[in-house]
């Protein structure tokens, strides 16, 4: 379903095609939202049209409103299956209740979304499979995922960061959006390796981290964390050696244990420990790809490269829970 069809298909639902937009966008990226955004979105003052808007979907069962940490501080959770519906997708994640921590970093990730508005984004898992298969002919084994195991099944989970990506009308660049919530890199290690296939298939790519102004001060650490992963292709020699030890790590063999253990002591830094994970969950095209040069190749000539972006919003009376979710 393209943007258009999602924005007419809700405005039939008594909505202003700006109105129905800023829904579309809710839906697809965050399920809650505040008056501030509405307000920005729209161009207006924050007053009685704002008030008369959320008025009018809380009265429809549209929406409900939450206080959250403040008791001026309300958020709208947008949850109306026939909303859903209208845009293809009845059964969305944001139609569930989310505990506050978790609907934080949605608003902070909604805020990120309309502070870019002439990129067309990306929210659901079903438009970026789609996009990257059918546009750039990605394969699908190539695409970040998770496959989760039962006994007798197994399921996959594409884009399971479920982050938004955006299109520049370029038609070139791709923006990835990685939200800092915590101040060590573990979650934006795993996050490269599960998405360094994808960005090895693209012409030109961002990474965009966005980053609440509580925790700009751990910005230095994601870049060196950037620039190790993406920017450092491992010399083959250290390729076997992970190989090995990675086997050795999965099976504890009672032998070899002095070689093990410098093995440990030599792979103990953070960028093995994400190998290590994906290696777990993808095989040993993990570690042939960190030998390669194209992701280094694309940030020495400006193709590929991290940026970051400060929200310009104060979150600081809900500080204690950002990064809990």
């Amino acid at each position: 379903m393209t943007w258009e069809e999602r924005v007419s298909n809700v405005s039939r639902q008594g909505f202003t095609p700006r109105q129905a937009a800023f829904l579309v966008h809710v839906m697809l990226h965050a399920g809650v939202c505040v008056g501030r955004q509405y307000s920005a979105f729209a161009g207006i003052a924050y007053g009685q049209v704002v008030s008369d808007f959320f008025g009018s979907l809380v009265k429809r069962g549209y929406a409900s409103p939450h206080r959250c940490g403040s008791p001026r501080w309300r958020v709208f959770h947008v949850h109306h299956k026939g909303l859903y519906r209208a845009i293809g997708e009845p059964d969305n994640r944001h139609r569930k209740p989310t505990a506050v921590a978790r609907a934080v970093e949605r608003l902070m990730v909604l805020d990120a979304v309309f502070a870019d508005r002439p990129l067309t984004w990306l929210g659901t898992e079903r438009d970026k499979r789609s996009y990257f298969t059918l546009t750039h002919r990605v394969p699908s084994h190539d695409l970040p995922a998770l496959t989760f195991r039962a006994d007798d099944a197994e399921t996959v989970r594409y884009f399971p960061e479920k982050l938004p990506i955006g299109l520049d009308p370029d038609g070139r660049t791709h923006v990835f959006v990685f939200l800092l919530v915590r101040d060590l890199p573990v979650d934006f290690r795993n996050f490269l390796e599960r998405y360094a296939e994808l960005l090895r298939a693209l012409p030109a790519w961002t990474v965009r981290l966005v980053v609440p102004a509580h925790k700009s001060s751990a910005i230095p650490v994601f870049e060196a964390a950037f620039h190790e992963h993406v920017a450092s292709p491992l010399r083959p020699a250290i390729v076997e050696e992970l190989r090995w030890y990675f086997g050795a790590r999965r099976r504890r063999p009672a032998d070899a244990k002095d070689q093990f253990d410098q093995a440990v002591r030599a792979f103990a830094a953070p960028r093995f420990q994400a190998l290590y994970r994906a290696w777990l969950e993808r095989g040993d095209s993990v570690l042939e790809a960190t030998q390669s040069t194209t992701l280094a190749d694309a940030v020495a000539r400006g193709a590929g490269r991290l940026e970051t972006y400060v929200l310009p919003y104060q979150y600081t009376h809900l500080l204690p829970l950002v990064g809990t979710a």
